[in-house]
């Protein structure tokens, strides 16, 4: 299978979220997509130890999605083969009342991942103008703002603008950037949350707290919208996936991380010819035992 989906997500221009499909509609069978993802990891294993071989360069993947939309699943599926000593995970909750007491981009800066190393936050920077657009009473907690009233057009504005410049100034500095924004339908949401409850093993992972936020789908769908089009750059672009289908999102997902790291030029480091000379003799030895 030569199949490639890198490319066809990826978010040129403006974009409408209601105009992307959240359901996979190609030829690709669940089945064939199980294997491409198994063939995928091994390639994607093998990128992983190049770049902590290179040691020079650094990934972020940013993974952003409402509620139920497998983004604990993709990370579980996706990475499940890499060395964990060259990846790192971050879930970003709630903010604590000592994060709150820095700027908003200061608990991301804290995670971000060293050269050499994979990061993946699972949610991100991306929250203060997703949740805390659609609950503008959030960053009152920073203490900057005394009323709902200050959250105008310019201080959204100046939020988009902190985001460029931190992602810019993060691929200036070595460390690529790609987010993927896990695209469920409401519908499919409804479903999910629903096994949560049916399904014993799931009653864990069920909040009430899901229910009012999904009344709010529209408003976050438009915040994401508006994010997305505000953020996704050359030097940090947003790809857009439909997440109806899990195994087709996991498939796209891993694309495009491999495409990501194989466009890094990433190599493995040279010996010098002292280094070469000890090693031989180091071989010589080894043999002699």
């Amino acid at each position: 299978m030569d199949t490639n989906f890198s490319d066809d997500f990826l978010v040129k221009g403006k974009i409408s979220i209601k105009k992307n499909s959240t359901e996979y509609k190609g030829k690709l069978t669940k089945e064939e997509g199980g294997q491409l993802l198994i063939a995928e990891k091994e390639k994607l294993r093998e990128l992983q130890e190049k770049l902590y071989a290179d040691g020079s360069k650094s990934l972020l993947v940013i993974l952003q999605a409402m509620d139920a939309a497998g983004k604990d699943s993709l990370i579980e599926h996706v990475f499940g083969g890499v060395n964990p000593q060259g990846c790192n995970v971050t879930s970003f909750k709630t903010p604590s009342s000592k994060e709150y007491s820095h700027d908003f981009l200061w608990r991301h800066y804290l995670a971000l991942p060293q050269k050499g190393m994979i990061g993946i936050f699972n949610r991100s920077h991306y929250e203060s103008v997703l949740v805390c657009k659609v609950h503008p009473e959030y960053n009152l907690s920073e203490k900057t703002w005394s009323s709902v009233k200050d959250f105008d057009a310019k201080f959204w504005e100046n939020r988009y603008e902190s985001i460029r410049n931190f992602e810019k100034h993060l691929t200036q500095s070595g460390t690529t950037v790609v987010k993927i924004f896990l695209n469920v339908s409401k519908d499919e949401q409804k479903k999910r949350l629903l096994d949560r409850i049916n399904e014993q093993e799931k009653n864990w992972k069920f909040s009430a707290a899901d229910l009012p936020e999904r009344a709010l789908f529209p408003q976050y769908m438009e915040a994401y919208e508006t994010a997305i089009n505000e953020t996704s750059k050359e030097y940090a672009p947003w790809y857009v996936l439909p997440a109806d289908n899990k195994w087709f999102a996991r498939v796209a997902a891993i694309q495009i991380i491999i495409d990501t790291l194989e466009k890094m030029d990433l190599k493995y480091p040279q010996l010098s010819e002292k280094d070469k000379l000890d090693l031989q003799e180091a071989k010589k030895q080894l043999e002699k035992e």
